[in-house]
């Protein structure tokens, strides 16, 4: 594989090389969340970029940047193994993404998109992710971009980039990964002492026993079910728990009905001691709207 710490260094080896290019990019602190994304770009595509950029434009809290775990050569070591001689690693510095202002804002509506959920607890995240994507769309030109739908709010931004944008990049949403007791991988498992990290399970367990909820619990019950489920936990505190429109992410009404119908998705936020944690599931029994 080849690793380009520059701008200019990428687009000479991109130029060079032919065929569909697909793109995942990673904050690093790599995980096999991370890898299958990898694994899927090099099953469908000709050759694949990898990009490794901490983006301080998505991050609300400075502390929580600092604290945002680093590890470049493992990550390259874990990415070698996967990649072949043609594929590329793109580790810039923020100088070399950001050549203007950072906080320069992209001319692009996200509806509700960054209005709830994440976008609520942590103002302006997403137009700092908005705003990486774009750039690293329009450098590296990809067919196709890789993401976990861990991240299910980030998906549905990114889609809406794209069609706005670069109608050009098909945005391929992975499956989460999850470790063996239930917690959706990611990079900031690594901060969870080995106590927390085990009963972290609570999470996905209190998730999935309410995934197929009764014809006659409505959504204000189970909200509150799942809330109280892994509050109930010592050191968790649920930030939110909202059951939504996957397209639109607007929430379903509190007093509706499990029926058969659409299908919708549970997304939460979860403090875990004093690492944010978030994970979401497909509602298997779907709501009507009432």
């Amino acid at each position: 594989m080849i690793v380009a710490n520059r701008r200019e260094e990428l687009k000479a080896h991109l130029e060079s090389s032919g065929g569909t290019r697909g793109f995942v990019p990673t904050m690093g602190s790599l995980h096999k969340g991370h890898l299958s994304l990898v694994r899927e770009s090099k099953r469908t595509t000709g050759h694949t970029v990898v990009s490794i950029f901490v983006n301080p434009a998505q991050f609300n809290d400075s502390t929580d940047l600092e604290k945002y775990p680093r590890n470049i050569e493992r990550d390259l070591d874990m990415l070698s193994g996967l990649l072949g001689p043609d594929d590329l690693v793109y580790t810039p510095q923020t100088e070399d993404i950001y050549r203007g202002d950072p906080r320069e804002e992209i001319d692009i509506e996200l509806g509700n998109l960054d209005r709830v959920m994440e976008g609520a607890f942590r103002p302006g995240h997403f137009r700092g992710v908005v705003k990486v994507v774009n750039l690293l769309f329009a450098i590296i030109k990809p067919d196709k971009a890789f993401f976990g739908e861990k991240d299910f709010q980030q998906l549905a931004v990114v889609r809406k980039l794209a069609s706005h944008l670069h109608p050009d990049v098909e945005i391929v949403g992975c499956p989460i990964l999850r470790e063996s007791n239930g917690l959706a991988m990611s990079s900031r498992n690594e901060r969870l002492n080995s106590d927390i990290r085990n009963r972290a399970s609570v999470i996905y367990r209190t998730l999935s026993g309410y995934s197929t909820p009764a014809p006659d619990d409505t959504v204000r019950e189970i909200r509150e079910a799942v809330i109280n489920g892994v509050d109930s936990e010592e050191g968790f505190r649920t930030e939110y728990f909202e059951i939504v429109d996957p397209s639109t992410l607007q929430s379903i009404k509190p007093t509706c009905r499990a029926a058969e119908g659409l299908s919708w998705q549970g997304c939460i936020a979860v403090m875990a001691g004093d690492v944010r944690l978030i994970d979401n599931i497909r509602f298997s029994f779907p709501f009507n709207k009432g």
